[in-house]
């Protein structure tokens, strides 16, 4: 009977021991937080979520006040259409002196064969010949004016443009738009507030992967590496576990002291080496919980 008893307090000793030591390093789940803030000034109209809420990335959430960029943007576009209606019309301002010059040209032509046909006086081809040059710097000129006229014209309405171009990402960057699929963990504004480029509306995060992060001891990290897959426990209730497999992310390159309620596997262990797991949340892990991983 002794042996029998001493026998079933060894065991129970044992099993308690392992169980001190089952795991490798301890830690809290965490995730990547995204803070979206505003990028319009002015009254929000509308903020359509919630804390909690399951968003996609692109969705549109609501929008800030944008009526003067509209009003701005119309002026804008009604300034362009100005602009056009004010720029010469290059082949019909020239047209006339185009067919003063042709006529002239066909005078030349006939006092030419006159005067061939001695018919004619040379005098008068000179006359017509130096009224076809004079025409001829008359168009150019014209020709020239216009042209800086349109080109005046077409930088204007190039300005004009990108001015409108301005608007329409001012106008864009009124829309709440969430930038990535994930959870809504708080909610910092409502519609009717005034708000401000830069200034927090919600705070969101991915929580369809979280992150364990543990602390191993330098005498374990050795054995660690980028990429490595590790099993990681998760407590629900008393006796309720999960394991769930786990990638490392991402390994400190500095030591540090062990964050203060953080286990690890050698209790003298000062410092210790922060790691990231990469583990696929099933809906049941939460952030901040505890967790518990172990590399073998």
């Amino acid at each position: 009977m002794k042996y029998v008893i001493l026998s079933i307090v060894l065991g129970c000793l044992s099993a308690c021991g392992s169980k001190d030591n089952t795991f490798d390093a301890t830690g809290a789940f965490e995730s990547t937080e995204v803070i979206v803030s505003s990028e319009a000034n002015g009254k929000i109209m509308e903020l359509n979520l919630q804390e909690g809420d399951r968003l996609e990335a692109g969705a549109v959430l609501g929008y800030v006040d944008s009526t003067q960029l509209y009003l701005r943007k119309k002026q804008l576009e009604a300034g362009l259409r100005s602009v056009d209606i004010r720029k010469p019309d290059i082949r019909k301002q020239i047209a006339s002196l185009e067919q003063q010059i042709a006529v002239a040209r066909s005078e030349q032509q006939r006092m030419e064969n006159l005067v061939k046909a001695k018919a004619g006086n040379q005098k008068q081809v000179d006359d017509i010949v130096n009224n076809i040059k004079v025409l001829q710097k008359q168009l150019d000129a014209q020709y020239s004016t216009l042209n800086k006229t349109t080109g005046g014209a077409d930088a204007e309405a190039e300005s004009i443009v990108y001015q409108i171009m301005q608007l329409d990402d001012q106008l864009q960057k009124s829309r709440i738009v969430s930038p990535q699929s994930g959870t809504v963990l708080v909610k910092y504004a409502e519609p009717g507030e005034v708000t401000a480029a830069g200034k927090p509306l919600y705070k969101m995060a991915d929580t369809d992967i979280l992150y364990l992060r543990a602390y191993p001891t330098a005498d374990q990290l050795t054995q660690l590496k980028l990429g490595q897959a590790v099993r990681v426990f998760a407590d629900f209730g008393e006796e309720e576990q999960r394991e769930y497999p786990g990638t490392i992310t991402w390994i400190s390159e500095k030591s540090e002291f062990t964050p203060k309620g953080i286990q690890t596997k050698d209790e003298r262990a000062n410092l210790v080496y922060a790691i990231k797991i990469a583990v696929k949340n099933d809906g049941y892990l939460k952030i901040g919980q505890y967790g518990e991983a172990r590399f073998n």
